[in-house]
């Protein structure tokens, strides 16, 4: 029996990949919110589910500490996914990755006249690239979370962040005043893993594919 490992993260990723497993036919034995368990069996002997960061799941397919997996596209942008096959945009988790300011902060004047902006994001070598290619003079500032506090405290004009509904942003006194890209999560395969186990994947990946189909 092949045995494939499959990389999910908890939250949002897992909580709307588990519909899109289970109508290839998969269901997973543990509740992560529930079970401290990191690898999750399913109703499949020949599969096990991971628990890793959404941002690692590019980094555990690439060298193999799993077969396939499913990532933002946020996030390979940011990491490249160099050397992963990505044969399906599964359709979920989507969001858009965007700029945004405080209300009373005049962005498009900024941009204008070439002054230079401070912006926090995690996302640093996507927004490198977006203002580079606006010819914006940014000083990035990486953060890892709660990134709206920043532009309130003074500590950046601007954020890149993620933006599903756009409410925290509301909520705490910011607007979007630009979109870098739409975010949805994709199925990322390790080219070696799909040579070698070629026969247990292929159908995973089909099935999948109709599921995302239906």
């Amino acid at each position: 029996m092949t045995l494939l490992t499959f990389a999910l993260s908890k939250g949002r990723i897992f909580d709307e990949t588990l519909p899109l497993l289970g109508r290839a036919g998969i269901t997973v034995a543990d509740d992560p919110e529930s079970s401290r368990k990191l690898i999750l069996a399913t109703n499949r002997a020949d599969l096990r589910v991971v628990l890793v960061r959404a941002s690692d799941v590019p980094t555990y397919v690439q060298y193999g500490g799993a077969d396939l997996g499913v990532a933002g596209s946020d996030i390979l942008m940011e990491t490249e996914g160099d050397g992963l096959y990505r044969p399906l945009d599964l359709r979920i988790a989507r969001a858009r990755l965007s700029v945004a300011v405080r209300s009373d902060f005049d962005y498009a004047s900024a941009v204008k006249q070439g002054s230079r902006i401070r912006v926090a994001t995690k996302y640093t070598a996507t927004a490198r690239q977006f203002f580079a290619d606006k010819g914006v003079h940014v000083d990035l500032i990486k953060l890892y979370g709660s990134m709206e506090l920043a532009p309130l405290t003074g500590l950046a004009d601007a954020i890149v962040d993620i933006v599903s509904t756009g409410g925290t942003l509301k909520a705490n006194g910011l607007v979007e005043v630009e979109k870098i890209a739409d975010v949805s999560s994709r199925l990322v395969v390790n080219p070696a893993a799909l040579k070698l186990k070629r026969e247990a994947m292929r159908p995973l990946i089909e099935a999948l594919e109709r599921a995302v189909g239906a």
